[in-house]
């Protein structure tokens, strides 16, 4: 099997309703990242110094060394932009990502963030990258997170985000049996994915809402673009669920960057903003995660994409009219969880029926039968073509309507050299004669693209039948 694992479908066009509490519109989820003495330093046994998210421009590691202004703009963080932040924040309901050296290193503040009922989420045993290491370094270094994390706060987290991350983090974290895990970026909702037998659940974050971009190229300037970029995206959120979609905001801050004076005041402007509207939630990322599985639980179902060649061509192998072999050559094709759905599944069969010999589509239009004809009077046609038939009337003709349909197939066929092919439940009786005898006249050529079509369009209507 040939299979494609990202997901680039998610919810489509019709995203769900959260159904927020007390029927809000948005819900606004602010992150404060607790790093301050957990980043890269040789202190903590690291090879270099840190190069990452800081006042320095193009700041490279120093391998075996200390890096004095370094150190100092975390320290900043920790000794005067948290407690900037802690004032603002403290009467409202965020989520700390908290480093657990981190967290270790700074029992004040700690203290602080849990008497103002912040969620303390884990952010990793340390604030370095995971990329490189093997899976068993970092299932070791998730459980000694963990571990710590519990003895310096006093439980365990619920939460997770790595942040700099592996393509095993998600499901290393996953075996902790976490509410959610936040290393992703790819929505406005949460979202469940399955990891072996266990459905887990994903609250994405946010690079955009991030103040991160203060100390990247593509960044903000100053406060005030900042709290633009932050307004207009919570203005979007709002009317998009006032229309009936509402979503989430993340807004990411980190203490040694928004904690700066002049950021502080882009934020606090952007927090008075937010207030100041009816219908907003504001919420710890757990109290989310909370909501989401009480109100939208994970529903088992079977994925197309995960399905093997026979369970596969069984479920879609009548799709296209007796022409098992359509499904066979789709389930050969890379499919993913954007196949999991009517328009994925039918965009592979078509893709397996548009790229057949002209022999093998010649012998889809010949299989399917004659509309209101001898096998539809003998009840010898598919369930699917016994419903459609029905569907346009086709099973209750008067016999001056079945003389016409009887007369109109065979000099169709005889012309054509396949049966007439139309999707009946786009049309009426009417209609569907109409079109009979218009498309008589036309060449071969021209009909057996429009039958293509037609067929293509069958299938369409199919699968929505059967798949939603």
């Amino acid at each position: 099997m040939d299979r494609y694992p990202r997901d680039l479908r998610g919810y489509g066009a019709a995203r769900p309703d959260p159904r927020w509490p007390n029927g809000a519109k948005i819900a606004v989820q602010i992150v404060l990242n607790y790093e301050e003495g957990g980043e890269n330093n040789i202190l903590h046994g690291d090879p270099a110094s840190e190069a990452f998210l800081s006042e320095i421009t193009g700041a490279q590691p120093w391998p075996g060394q200390r890096h004095w202004n370094m150190e100092s703009i975390y320290e900043y963080g920790a000794r005067a932009g948290f407690w900037r932040i802690h004032a603002m924040l403290r009467d409202l309901p965020i989520t700390v990502y908290g480093v657990a050296t981190a967290l270790a290193r700074s029992p004040e503040q700690l203290t602080a963030m849990q008497r103002a009922g912040w969620e303390i989420a884990s952010h990793g045993l340390k604030w370095i990258e995971h990329k490189d290491m093997s899976s068993d370094e970092e299932r070791a270094q998730i459980a000694e997170a963990m571990r710590l994390h519990a003895e310096v706060t006093g439980a365990p987290p619920r939460g997770w985000y790595t942040g700099r991350c592996s393509m095993n983090t998600l499901a290393l974290a996953a075996e902790h049996g976490m509410a959610y895990v936040a290393d992703s970026y790819a929505d406005d909702l949460p979202y469940w994915v399955r990891i072996g037998d266990r459905d887990q659940l994903v609250v994405p974050y946010t690079l955009d809402c991030n103040d991160m971009r203060f100390a990247i190229q593509a960044g903000h300037p100053d406060g005030r673009s900042w709290e633009t970029y932050l307004r207009d995206t919570f203005d979007t959120l709002l009317a998009e669920g006032q229309a009936g979609r509402p979503a989430m905001m993340s807004v990411g801050l980190h203490c040694r960057l928004a904690g700066r004076p002049g950021r502080a005041a882009a934020l606090a402007r952007f927090l008075d903003h937010a207030r100041s509207q009816d219908g907003v939630w504001f919420a710890t990322r757990a109290q989310i995660a909370d909501h989401w599985a009480a109100e939208h639980p994970p529903v088992p179902n079977h994925r197309p994409s995960e399905m093997d060649r026979v369970a596969f061509v069984d479920a879609f192998g009548g799709i296209f009219e007796h022409s098992p072999w359509v499904a066979e050559r789709a389930h050969a094709l890379e499919l993913g969880p954007a196949h999991d759905c009517a328009a994925g599944v039918h965009n592979a069969l078509a893709r397996a029926f548009r790229s057949a010999s002209e022999e093998d589509r010649l012998s889809v239009l010949r299989a399917h039968p004659d509309l209101a004809g001898k096998l539809a009077q003998a009840k010898r046609l598919t369930d699917d073509s016994t419903a459609e038939q029905a569907s346009a009337g086709l099973d209750a003709l008067t016999d001056a309507e079945r003389a016409s349909f009887t007369e109109l197939n065979e000099a169709y066929t005889a012309r054509h050299g396949f049966p007439f092919i139309i999707a009946v439940k786009d049309h009426d009786k009417a209609g569907i004669l109409a079109a009979f005898r218009r498309r008589l006249e036309n060449d071969t050529a021209t009909e057996t693209a429009e039958a293509c079509r037609q067929v293509e369009r069958i299938a369409e209507l199919r699968l929505a039948d059967k798949l939603g």
